[in-house]
């Protein structure tokens, strides 16, 4: 995967490497070869196959990854994602090979995969940018509602968000904004960028966080749910 993600520098052939590792084992078992990859401005895709710690656990806690987003967000040109659909993860792959290939961004992407078969909706409309920078509104309450509640979630914990929002309509008459937050680690870059930015700009005017702006409006209390740490 490094050969072929520094191809473009070292044999002026830009080649685009999908390296598919099982669950945890890419972070866990070959970490300072992905260091490695970092160094060398490596581009490309890791793909961290039947992720989290809810759905693979018939051969022991070997196999619970709870912390692999974690680890990818000690690396400074890595972008993480943990994506629920088919059309959150076209969206990431295609902004990866706009930004990595014709923008020319020395980074690379690390992204979930799942272990379970469901459906997958079409995608919704103008959730691109959304999606690209960590959080999007999936669906909205009635206005007409009397409370409410934002619950948020990513990869396979995101479908448990859905059933939640069913409960808590059915059993307790409680409607729900729901987000897809399959950039968690983006959102937390982005705040640390706009706090860092406010503290060495004070004359200029101060800068929100991606995720206060687009939640403004849907004062509520906010419910996360992951399977990761």
């Amino acid at each position: 995967w490094i050969a072929a993600g520094t191809s473009y520098a070292n044999n002026n052939l830009a080649m685009i490497p999908f390296y598919t590792f099982y669950s945890m084992f890419g972070f866990q078992r070959v970490a300072d070869f992905i260091w490695a990859a970092g160094d060398s401005r490596a581009k490309g895709f890791l793909m961290g196959a039947t992720a989290g710690r809810t759905t693979l656990n018939g051969e022991g806690l070997q196999h619970e990854d709870g912390h692999g987003l974690l680890m990818a967000a000690t690396h400074p040109t890595c972008l993480a994602y943990d994506p629920t659909y088919s059309y959150e993860l076209a969206v990431i792959v295609q902004n990866g090979l706009e930004r990595m290939y014709e923008k020319g961004e020395d980074i690379f992407y690390y992204i979930t995969l799942m272990n379970e078969n469901y459906t997958h909706p079409e995608m919704p409309n103008d959730v691109e940018e959304g999606i690209i920078r960590g959080a999007y509104l999936f669906s909205k309450a009635k206005k007409s509602a009397k409370k409410r509640v934002q619950l948020m979630g990513s990869g396979t914990i995101f479908r448990e968000v859905l059933a939640a929002a069913e409960m808590l309509k059915s059993d307790f008459d409680i409607d729900s904004d729901i987000w897809s937050i399959p950039g968690i680690n983006q959102l937390h870059r982005d705040g640390v960028e706009a706090e860092r930015y406010n503290l060495t700009h004070p004359e200029k005017k101060p800068k929100d966080p991606y995720l206060t702006e687009i939640m403004s409006g849907h004062e509520a209390p906010v419910e996360i749910s992951t399977d990761h740490i």
